[in-house]
């Protein structure tokens, strides 16, 4: 209830009148203004893809971000994140309707020009590669480990299905590749929507493991787990992974370039019914988010790891229920990695081929080459923690907060909204808000560097 009237006090009513994005003639037909097909995707398969578009490989870190926090201020943080959130989509729907645009390289192009255009299109480019990278890598790290289980191996072997280089291969061009060369993101409504029900299976099985694994933890084989922890629990908390826990919230609600694709394949497009869609999806998130977090917490308290699925490896690796949710965790991020490269393939068609009408050869050859970069990416770099570290920290606090309160601030007309009406403040300050996070987070990791020490910051 609380979550549901920020938002409902951070977003003004649009009238039915003003939310229309596509002007009508006097016979009332409409006329195509921003696409040259009309929109066929329903309500429920726009959910879909943008709540799959919001969850990442972050939430493995939630339970992690919880115990250094505590429930109280992790809960606070959290719902100022997916409030922040559904009011940058409210920016970024407000300024797309003024001038009749759905790309966000095209807001940048009508805010700051060509210069503007190019910094969208690097932005989503690099955010979107990274977040498609450490997919990628759940798959070369934990697709091996299935295998292994299902084949009853108590150990790897050096058999080339267990080589997650060779695996990644396999998934790209047998699972991912066909799934981005279909001309329409709506399509991939059925994959979203069989996605976000594997991780519905994941919390499902966090909540059935807290009742049945106790605290002391018990020592399993040849892992050795403390039983001298505290089982206690932490309302509010603050130490030195404290400062981590901003950022992991901030990968998991990376949702925006993402938005704009999305809104432009809605049937009947209404800046009202495309921010119902978000802000319906944030709030899934939220709810799924918040459970997974606080019932990983309560389970493992003091030796939650960054990586959930590890931590239930340490009590009993040969677990079958966990064995099911690290493949159904799989088949997840698996089939999210279309949805992510969508938006990378519009912000380079709109760098390259500005103007140029739909054509199924640079449809693929786009695709291909991403892949082909991400997975040799993928495979030459045995960690990119830190790389991910700095290229999150500047583009997520990019994409959700700096460049959609700056677009509304030049897009606007000033004889509509004036430099200092509230609309135009509160914008101005969710991008300074947004200038402060990415100076906090490039400074914690700075300091993770010269301290040496190796942690995990979590990823979308």
């Amino acid at each position: 209830m609380m979550v549901l009237c920020l938002w409902k006090g951070m977003f003004p009513i649009v009238p039915p009148e003003e939310a229309k994005f596509l002007k009508h003639k006097s016979d009332g037909s409409k006329i195509p203004q921003f696409t040259d097909f009309e929109g066929k995707t329903s309500f429920g398969m726009s959910v879909f893809n943008l709540s799959n578009a919001i969850m990442g490989s972050g939430i493995l870190g939630l339970s992690y971000a919880m115990s250094n926090t505590g429930i109280i201020l992790f809960l606070i943080l959290l719902t100022c994140i997916a409030c922040l959130s559904c009011y940058s989509i409210h920016l970024l729907l407000r300024s797309a309707g003024v001038v009749g645009i759905r790309a966000y390289e095209q807001l940048g192009l009508r805010a700051f020009g060509h210069l503007g255009k190019i910094l969208a299109a690097v932005i989503i480019t690099l955010h979107n590669i990274g977040a498609m990278s450490s997919y990628l890598f759940i798959v070369k790290s934990e697709l091996p480990l299935v295998i292994q289980a299902f084949l009853g191996q108590a150990f790897s072997s050096d058999d080339w299905f267990m080589n997650g280089n060779y695996l990644i291969i396999i998934v790209t061009v047998c699972i991912i590749l066909p799934l981005t060369l279909m001309k329409h993101l709506g399509y991939l409504g059925y994959t979203s929507g069989f996605s976000l029900s594997c991780m519905v299976f994941f919390l499902s099985a966090v909540i059935y493991k807290k009742f049945n694994i106790t605290c002391p933890l018990e020592v399993f084989g040849n892992y050795s787990v403390s039983t001298d922890d505290i089982c206690a629990t932490k309302l509010f908390t603050i130490n030195q992974e404290t400062a981590y826990t901003i950022p992991i919230l901030a990968f998991a609600f990376v949702c925006h370039p993402e938005v704009l694709p999305i809104y432009t394949e809605l049937s009947n497009p209404t800046k009202t019914r495309m921010q119902n869609i978000g802000n319906v999806s944030i709030l899934g998130m939220f709810i799924m988010y918040f459970f997974t977090a606080i019932f990983g917490y309560l389970t493992f308290f003091e030796n939650t790891e960054a990586e959930l699925l590890h931590t239930y490896s340490k009590v009993d690796p040969l677990d079958t229920l966990i064995l099911c949710v690290r493949l159904a965790v799989l088949v997840a991020v698996t089939l999210t990695v279309p949805v992510v490269l969508f938006p990378i393939r519009r912000a380079l068609l709109q760098l390259l081929f500005p103007g140029k009408p739909f054509q199924w050869l640079r449809h693929i050859t786009i695709a291909v080459c991403l892949l082909f970069a991400v997975n040799l990416l993928v495979i030459l770099v045995p960690n990119i923690r830190d790389i991910f570290g700095i290229t999150g920290a500047t583009t997520a606090p990019s994409l959700i907060f700096i460049l959609p309160g700056l677009f509304y601030i030049r897009i606007i007309p000033i004889n509509q909204e004036p430099m200092n009406s509230r609309p135009k403040i509160q914008a101005a300050c969710f991008t300074a808000l947004g200038f402060i996070f990415m100076t906090m987070s490039l400074t914690f990791i700075g300091l993770d560097w010269m301290s040496g020490e190796k942690r995990n910051l979590g990823g979308h």
